[in-house]
């Protein structure tokens, strides 16, 4: 799915960060999102939302490293559901589902957000791009 989903539900509570472009973020990056989303209310999906940030931080660091740029992890929580954002500078490169060889070692990303995520896609910015991810709140 790639397509710009209508967010327009009212934000009951909100957290954005901003992380340098190393692996050590990515851990920093999920350790924060399930805590956040477990004192938010919602353990149950705490560690659905932390793969999923995983993942997209992952991507952004791989994919969508730029020299001397950040990239940013934004959690919003709604009465229907946590919205994951990642934003990154390189809007070129953007995450698709691939159903990789089993002797890859990449590749699986965007079939675990797939499987994870209600819903994801892809906002352009001037600037890169936000991949967002949805899991709705059970």
């Amino acid at each position: 799915m790639t397509e710009q989903h209508a967010f327009s539900s009212k934000v009951l509570q909100e957290d954005c960060l901003d992380y340098t472009p190393f692996l050590s973020s990515v851990t920093l990056a999920r350790r924060r999102a399930a805590r956040l989303v477990s004192e938010w209310g919602h353990p149950d999906i705490a560690g659905d939302v932390a793969l999923v940030v995983s993942e997209l931080a992952g991507n952004a660091l791989l994919h969508g490293r730029v020299l001397g740029q950040l990239f940013r992890v934004q959690l919003i929580l709604t009465a229907a559901a946590v919205r994951i954002e990642v934003g990154d500078a390189c809007g070129e490169r953007r995450p698709e589902v691939r159903n990789p060889a089993q002797d890859e070692k990449f590749g699986r990303g965007m079939v675990i957000v797939d499987a994870l995520a209600t819903r994801w896609g892809v906002v352009p910015r001037t600037v890169g791009k936000t991949v967002w991810a949805e899991i709705d709140l059970r």
